[in-house]
């Protein structure tokens, strides 16, 4: 089973979300990660773009395919994470750590209504990978 820390929410596309106070830290999960193999390229938004949740923010391409990522929440990016353009890597080796992809100054952070719960994200990838 991937790992699935408890202080994230989720997306059902495979992206996740930190909450401190205002601020959303957001990447992609391990689930995820495994599912695409080596990561070799990380495009992500400039600090200043503003997304609505649901919005592709960027993509990540590993030797297997390209994938989108989407914004988990409203907001404004505020920083992104310069070291994946050197190291893409780490969003193989720590994808809840330093393969963090860019944090957020939230909309709304008490709008996460259409995100899933540790529990609930489990039991999604579960019904993913029986189906």
């Amino acid at each position: 089973m991937p790992e699935i820390p408890e202080d994230c929410l989720y997306t059902r596309e495979h992206e996740w979300i930190r909450i401190e106070d205002s601020t959303g830290v957001v990447g992609i999960t391990d689930y995820a990660q495994e599912s695409l193999g080596d990561v070799v390229y990380v495009e992500l938004p400039n600090v200043g773009d503003r997304f609505d949740a649901g919005e592709v923010f960027g993509n990540v391409e590993s030797v297997k395919a390209v994938s989108e990522l989407y914004m988990p929440m409203a907001g404004e990016v505020i920083e992104v994470n310069e070291g994946l353009s050197e190291s893409p890597e780490l969003i193989n080796q720590d994808p809840y750590g330093e393969g963090w992809m860019i944090k957020v100054a939230l909309a709304d952070p008490e709008e996460t209504s259409d995100l899933l719960s540790p529990a609930e994200y489990a039991d999604f990838i579960e019904e993913e990978t029986e189906g």
